[in-house]
Formats: structure tokens, C-alpha cells, sequence
């Protein structure tokens, strides 16, 4: 099991944002696993991408755990030109590439994921929902965030989608920092 500091980082190069990254977005659906792997390659080959990780602890033995695993498990994001495109091919560890029809919306939705992630809020897979209230954070750290809330086990939270993927993540956050802004 790798340390917090042994995985690869989660946005490379490490001092930009997504929106900064220039080129053509692609998402790697890795091999089963590879994730990580794959970042590093890419890291070495200088190819931006976003690997959006989160904490799992867990016990075993009396003993505790920490991992990072991958929030979209299977799924790379990055971000070049088809020079870049051929190299991750060619690391034989992605099973396919997903084209992303709508650039701009893709790094909208990662915007967010991103925000939260470098805020240190801990983010957990969730599944992803085709129908909820939209609404945005007016305070705190994830103001102007937009997202899907839903209401389980007297707790709220704030729903992050990735459409493309069919996938989503959530973070719990109190009622009070929300307002609805439509229907979706």
C-alpha cells in the first residue's frame, strides 16, 4: 500500500488548474486498477491530466489504514494534442478513450471536484442522479459551486456530476449554505 506522498499527484503539472490546461480533453477508461499507474506515465511524458483521488481509511488487525483510491475508479482525465494522445495509447494501460464531445462543459464540471479537493474536503463516489434541485454554495470555501442536493439519513448533500461518465461525487455541507437556482 503506497503513503499518502508515494501516489501521484492529482493534477499535473501540479501548479495549474484545469481550466488553465491547453489542448484537447480526453478521459482514459483505464485498465482494471491502472489509474495511478497511468498518471505516473503521463507525469513522466509531461502530458497534463486531473486524477481526482480520496482518502479511504480502514481497519484491519487493530490497525488503521489510509489509501488514496480514484473518486471516478477506471476513468483519467487529460488534456493535449494527438502527439500526447498517441503516448497514453502507448502505455498499454488504457482499455479505451472516451471523446468529449463538449469541452468546456467537461472542465465545468471538473472545476468543482477540483475546488473541493484542493479545499481538503474529502469527496466519496455517489451515485450519479438525472434529476434533483440545482443549487449553488453562497459561502465557505465552495462559493459559486454548483450542484444537485439530496437528503439522506437526515444529512445534505451536495451532488458533483460528471455527465460524460454517468458518474458523480458528494460532499456533505449544511442546508444553510445553499440556494436553489432551478429545476435541472
Amino acid at each position: 500500500m503506497l503513503k499518502p506522498e508515494e501516489n501521484p499527484p492529482m493534477i499535473w503539472p501540479a501548479d495549474l488548474s484545469v481550466k488553465d490546461f491547453q489542448g484537447t480533453w480526453w478521459v482514459a477508461h483505464t485498465k482494471s486498477r491502472n489509474e495511478k499507474a497511468l498518471a505516473w506515465q503521463m507525469q513522466k511524458r509531461n502530458i497534463r491530466y486531473f486524477l481526482p483521488l480520496t482518502e479511504k481509511v480502514y481497519r484491519k488487525s487493530r490497525r488503521v489504514f489510509r489509501s488514496m483510491l480514484p473518486l471516478f475508479s477506471g476513468y483519467v482525465f487529460f488534456c493535449g494534442d494527438e502527439p500526447d494522445r498517441l503516448e497514453v495509447l502507448k502505455t498499454n494501460r488504457v482499455a479505451g478513450l472516451l471523446e468529449v464531445k463538449d469541452q468546456q462543459h467537461l472542465v465545468a464540471e471538473l472545476l468543482p471536484i477540483e475546488k473541493a479537493l484542493t479545499s481538503g474536503i474529502n469527496l466519496a463516489p455517489y451515485t450519479y442522479l438525472k434529476a434533483g434541485q440545482l443549487c449553488k454554495v453562497i459561502a465557505g470555501p465552495l462559493m459559486g459551486t454548483e450542484g444537485l442536493v439530496v437528503s439522506d439519513q437526515n444529512k445534505t448533500r451536495l451532488i458533483l456530476q460528471v455527465d460524460m461518465l454517468g458518474k458523480a461525487t458528494c460532499l456533505e455541507i449544511d442546508s444553510a449554505l445553499l440556494e436553489a437556482i432551478g429545476e435541472n
